[in-house]
């Protein structure tokens, strides 16, 4: 109408003509997405995305995080030791009723050395009723396999994951749909219909602005968090799982070893004494490790924030320097960011450091790049490995054990005759250490329920183990090697052996040059496929480490502590034990501490500030007047060199 009264009455016809062709148009593109809305939405009521580490009852399955980087999530695990585990149990609401095909992201974990069924076997339930085959039987690497149809007649359904073996069976999600396609199964698609299924945010929630972020809740990321905080700064401490202590911890077990208050800074490893327990030995009961003694530490510092079960997986950079850090909840998969000056590399594997562009060497150098003697020839790509401990319990009547049998075969002179294997069962020295992780875990498994089996079912020793039972065995593997983040020195055997002192010593290390190599009689059976090492031992005097180990060359806000510091191979077999380590923590809080005050970076603390560093140092940051207990595993080491 508005039209007709304005124009003149030559073109009233022209613009009726116009008029209705406008509104046709409009009809047609409201019809048009309207259409494309409903197909929209249809094809979305026709979905259901669920990861399983999100179920509300985990039963006796585990969350398993160690390959996140790798697979794309965590999953769940079962991990029952011969012993079929409690169902996972969770809700889910359909958006209607009908036919839905499941698919489950899986595979046969046995299939590097077995092409057969796999002993990891599980069902999904769906309102009681078991759906298709068993599943985890297939497939030589993390895949999407059809477990069936279901009838859904009710738009609330109670889905289980069923441990058929109690032999790490694993799921990662559960994708219901009216369509016939599973999800892709290349990483990038896959995470990116991850985050579409699960509504995350397109950008991670802030966590806060802190003065220091230190990722990696391991000895070394401890005793660093809690320097820093004893000296003013507030801290954000990320760990990627609920317990404190990485390998010192209940889910790993291995002992500290080392020594702490030693010449030239005895007041280091105040901190180390304060967090660690006060019994000894790998492999133990899980209390020997105090698992709550590092977390109320660390909780009765005001300043630190503690963000357990976040994976630290994506770094924000400008010109140079880290201004983010972004981790992912291990079961929510909730994203939070990181903002700090200066950032803290404790993972181990220099995982910060690799996603900020860090140097860093991997591997074994040559002999003839800085000489030392230890060193191969020629460089290679050899690490120490990783070792999943375990032991058994003595039972008053007999406890059997299944036969298993996946590629590993064991015969009377192959076997090993014992009730506990602890660091010296070691996995994955010619394998990648970050790459190829999960199958390194996965072999370190392996052997154990293969030896564990034949000892029980066809050695000629088996009446000594008829009443042994499986009590525990690791699924977390305990790291010795990986990445080392480069920094402005590079610690060689050369500097340890000949005693050269830098003008920036710092925190001691006292452990003997321990380097790890297959052993020979276990390369005899299994060649290529050795699972157990020997230990070779280079006694040192007590050496204090330079602190420009402690921060990288070429990122310039990143400082490390732990067994990812810059070192060689070879050094690296005396650093890497965890009072050693949590010292070069409180080094690392204290350096910190430093360039926040005086608004600097890791290396304007060495070139501007030693002399506050070393002060520190002298004073160090003990708290409590606690005895020290830890008189065990304090490594082989000559008296201090005059």
């Amino acid at each position: 109408m508005f039209l007709i009264l304005v124009f003149p009455g030559k073109y009233l016809l022209k613009d009726i003509f116009l008029y209705n062709k406008t509104v046709k148009m409009m009809k047609k593109h409201l019809l048009l997405f309207v259409s494309v809305f409903y197909m929209v939405f249809a094809l979305q009521a026709s979905e259901v995305f669920v990861e399983a580490e999100n179920f509300d009852v985990k039963g006796g399955w585990v969350v398993d995080q160690q390959f996140m980087d790798l697979m794309g999530s965590s999953y769940l695990l079962a991990h029952g030791m011969g012993v079929p585990v409690a169902d996972a149990v969770t809700q889910v609401t359909f958006p209607s009723t009908g036919e839905y095909r499941a698919f489950v992201r899986t595979f046969n974990w046995t299939s590097p050395w077995y092409s057969g069924e796999g002993p990891g076997r599980f069902a999904l339930v769906v309102n009681g009723q078991v759906v298709g085959s068993p599943l985890g039987t297939k497939g030589d690497s993390w895949m999407w396999q059809e477990a069936g149809v279901v009838n859904i007649t009710q738009t609330n359904a109670t889905v289980s994951l069923r441990d058929l073996t109690g032999f790490n069976g694993r799921c990662d999600a559960i994708y219901f749909t009216k369509r016939n396609s599973p999800p892709p199964d290349e990483m990038a698609s896959l995470e990116r219909f991850r985050r579409k299924q699960l509504n995350l945010p397109g950008k991670p929630l802030h966590a806060g602005d802190y003065d220091f972020v230190v990722v990696g809740g391991g000895i070394a990321g401890i005793a660093a968090a809690i320097s820093a905080a004893r000296l003013g700064l507030q801290v954000a401490l990320i760990q990627d799982r609920p317990v404190l202590g990485g390998n010192n911890s209940s889910e790993v077990r291995v002992h500290l070893g080392g020594r702490i208050n030693l010449e030239p800074y005895p007041a280091l490893g105040e901190v180390v004494k304060e967090i660690g327990p006060s019994r000894g030995r790998n492999a133990q009961p899980p209390e020997i490790y105090e698992d709550e003694k590092k977390m109320a530490m660390v909780l009765a510092e005001e300043n630190i924030s503690l963000f357990t079960n976040y994976r630290a997986y994506d770094v924000k950079m400008r010109r140079g320097r880290i201004t983010h850090v972004v981790a992912r909840h291990i079961e929510t998969s909730e994203e939070l960011s990181f903002s700090a000056p200066v950032f803290a590399d404790c993972t181990g594997d220099g995982t910060i450091g690799y996603l900020a562009g860090a140097d860093y060497a991997m591997g074994r150098e040559g002999r003839d790049e800085f000489g030392e003697e230890t060193a191969p020839e020629v460089a290679d790509k050899m690490t120490m490995g990783s070792s999943v401990q375990w032991y058994s319990v003595e039972e008053d009547s007999p406890q059997p054990f299944p036969p298993f049998e996946y590629g590993l075969e064991f015969n009377e002179e192959s076997v090993q005759k014992v009730k506990m294997g602890e660091w010296s069962w070691e996995t994955g020295m010619n394998l990648n250490q970050i790459y190829e992780f999960e199958k390194i875990r996965d072999y370190g498994l392996l052997v154990i329920f293969s030896n564990w089996s034949y000892l029980k079912n066809k050695s000629s020793v088996k009446d000594e183990y008829r009443n042994s039972r499986l009590d525990w065995v690791a699924y977390v593997a305990g790291k010795r090697e990986s990445r080392r983040l480069l920094g402005d020195i590079i610690l060689t055997e050369n500097d340890i052996v000949d005693y050269v002192i830098y003008p920036d010593a710092s925190a001691p290390t006292s452990w003997t040059i321990d380097l790890h190599y297959p052993h020979p009689e276990n390369s005899e059976h299994f060649p290529g496929r050795e699972f157990r090492s020997i230990a070779k031992h280079q006694i040192i005097h007590p050496y204090p480490l330079p602190y420009r180990c402690f921060y990288s060359r070429n990122v310039d806000n990143l400082f490390m502590a732990g067994r990812n510091i810059s070192v060689t191979h070879v050094a690296l077999g005396t650093i890497r034990v965890m009072r050693t380590t949590g010292m070069m923590g409180e080094v690392v809080g204290m350096a910190a501490a430093i360039s926040k005050r005086h608004n600097t970076n890791p290396r304007g603390v060495y070139s501007r500030y030693l002399h506050e560093l070393q002060e520190l140092m002298t004073q160090g940051v003990g708290k409590y007047d606690v005895e020290d207990e830890q008189i065990y595993n304090l490594g082989r080491t000559l008296g201090p060199r005059e």
